[in-house]
């Protein structure tokens, strides 16, 4: 994983800095004015000394601490350039990453098979952010390192050129114990954010759960598994900690070592011609340029440095979009005949099968309701011919073609599930029918809106151009809408998952009617017996079981379908107890 880490993410940074060349050169421009305190400042103290003040000219001595407060407010200058330019480079990245992250986790959750990214959350509200502000950081200081030793073995080398000998070799030393470290830190580092990331994930299940958890007396068991993660995310943090010991090993290596160096040999180096002025000029080169600019670097690299690494490692493998649907052979359907072969589903390893072996065939143009009573799996069904559920066994075909071989843009192109809780945008009305078929004229939408009773609706909102608040609307206004939507959508299969429960009966027939009078499949789960009576062919599920025909033949063989006939008074469009008439079990009749 390390070695993937350092094929991609170097790209990635590259490529981030690859997208402002001018702001690269511009903050390099200023990088240098903003240490012009630091170039000047061993120079200036070395020349305020000897030809200043211990040379009795304490004027000339003013003068070079005058030139070294005048470089100071050039620096405090060039540092307000620095970070304007530095937005420039990082805020596009950042928005980049969270593009990322998010089109990643909907790719992931939205494949066939795919299922919710509960981490996509961590990264995207921390991780991301992590990024973006070690991403500055590192520009900052390696920037900063750069300009300053530079700055620094210059103005050293201009004072007396012996010194280089004092601090070059431990510096040198004290970076590379630096660097040979950094890959086992780094691994710490990737233990440190994917434990972050089983916290979230743990937390997010069993929060999603919680009522599961309750009537099933597991509370404890799910504390359990939450705190080993957060255990074990501790345990990364602190061994993450220990290693900063071997920041402080390089640093006292590379930047303490020359300072001691230079007072060890500062009789020797007066002896040979330096001055008291070079060597103090030197002192301050080192105490104030080099060892802070090597500490920074050090810390930074070996924290946000780390962290910028692994976590933006972690972005770009998990944002990466998944083989299975984007890559399978793309083929073409043949029609939108639905076909199930043998399929079987069931939620979970051990749990009983919701849809058992079942064969059905779905010719293209019939019009098909789904009936049975609640909890039956008729949702799972139609989960299983949209393919939003993946058979546990058998096949589910979309015109010859398995659903699991089809991209998702074919799929998406054939067929609309519109489910029981309707999505209005928050947008006009017109963006929200047109969602789905983004080129539909006002004269389709017109003919869509007047065949559905839904003028009404659009009138008293101010027309297509009229923004919409969702919470204003109905539940049955909203699912008018998305009805709306998906008629203008040019896909041949339609499938309602109990898409009109909350319109009244008159409303619900308009409906279907007319879904049915478009033309292509539509497969209806009914929340009213009356759906069946207006289709071509009934499905009756009673658990696993699942038995088909029309409604005289399953009147005729089934006693469940006559009795979820009986229940229901089809002229009322409502449910009805059983009643004692004259001494007689009284029914509703068709």
């Amino acid at each position: 994983m390390v070695s993937a880490e350092r094929n991609s993410v170097p790209k990635v940074l590259l490529a981030a800095l690859r997208w402002q060349p001018g702001a690269l050169v511009r903050l390099a421009v200023w990088s240098v004015l903003e240490v012009a305190p630091l170039l000047l400042s061993g120079y200036g103290v070395a020349h305020a000394l000897d030809d200043g003040f211990l040379a009795g000219r304490p004027g000339t001595g003013a003068a070079w601490l005058g030139v070294l407060a005048v470089a100071v407010l050039v620096g405090a200058l060039a540092t307000r350039h620095v970070y304007r330019i530095l937005a420039e480079i990082v805020e596009p990245f950042r928005d980049d990453l969270v593009n990322n992250v998010v089109g990643g986790a909907l790719q992931r959750s939205t494949v066939l098979g795919g299922r919710p990214d509960s981490g996509a959350v961590a990264r995207l509200t921390h991780q991301v952010e992590v990024v973006r502000d070690n991403f500055a950081g590192l520009l900052l200081l390696t920037t900063g390192f750069v300009v300053t030793t530079i700055g620094a073995v210059i103005g050293m080398a201009t004072l007396t050129g012996v010194v280089g000998l004092l601090v070059l070799p431990p510096l040198l030393v004290g970076l590379m114990v630096f660097l040979v470290s950094l890959r086992s830190m780094m691994a710490r580092q990737r233990d440190y954010v994917l434990t972050d990331e089983a916290v979230a994930e743990s937390a997010s299940t069993v929060a999603h759960s919680l009522r599961d958890v309750v009537a099933c007396g597991a509370e404890d068991r799910a504390c359990a598994g939450v705190q080993r993660q957060v255990d074990a995310h501790a345990d990364a943090e602190r061994t993450l900690a220990r290693m900063t010991a071997i920041r402080t090993l390089s640093v006292a290596v590379g930047g303490w070592l020359p300072v001691v160096g230079l007072l060890v040999a500062a009789p020797w180096l007066l002896a040979t011609g330096s001055t008291l002025g070079t060597i103090a000029g030197t002192l301050v080169y080192l105490t104030q340029g080099l060892l802070p600019a090597l500490k920074a670097l050090v810390d930074g690299l070996g924290g946000g440095g780390m962290k910028l690494v692994v976590t933006l490692g972690r972005l770009v493998e998990a944002g990466e979009r998944p083989v299975s649907r984007e890559t399978a052979q793309r083929r073409a359907p043949q029609g939108h005949e639905l076909r199930l072969d043998g399929v079987t589903f069931s939620y979970g390893r051990h749990a009983e099968p919701v849809v058992n072996h079942v064969d059905l065939l779905i010719p293209q143009g019939q019009h098909l309701a789904m009936v049975g009573p609640s909890g039956a799996g008729k949702s799972t069904l139609a989960g299983l011919l949209a393919a939003t559920h993946v058979p546990d066994r058998g096949k589910v075909r979309l015109g010859g073609v398995p659903v699991g071989d089809l991209d998702s843009q074919t799929l998406a192109s054939h067929r609309v599930l519109i489910p029981q809780e309707a999505y209005v945008f928050a947008g006009t009305i017109g963006e929200n029918l047109r969602y789905l078929h983004p080129a539909a004229a006002a004269t389709e939408l017109d003919t869509v809106v007047d065949a559905l009773g839904l003028r009404s609706v659009v009138a008293r909102l101010g027309g297509y151009d009229a923004v919409v608040d969702p919470g204003t609307l109905s539940a049955g206004e909203r699912q008018l809408i998305a009805v709306a939507r998906a008629h203008l959508t040019p896909a041949p299969v339609l499938i309602l998952d109990e898409a009109t429960c909350h319109l009244d009966p008159v409303a619900e027939e308009r409906v279907e009617r007319v879904l049915a009078a478009r033309g292509g499949t539509l497969i209806v789960v009914a929340h009213r017996i009356s759906s069946a009576l207006r289709a071509q062919r009934i499905v009756l599920m009673d658990g696993a079981n699942m038995l088909a025909g029309t409604h005289g033949e399953l009147l005729a063989n089934s006693p469940l379908y006559r009795d979820l006939v009986g229940l229901w008074d089809i002229g009322q469009g409502r449910m009805v107890r059983d009643t004692l008439v004259k001494g007689t079990t009284g029914r509703s009749s068709l």
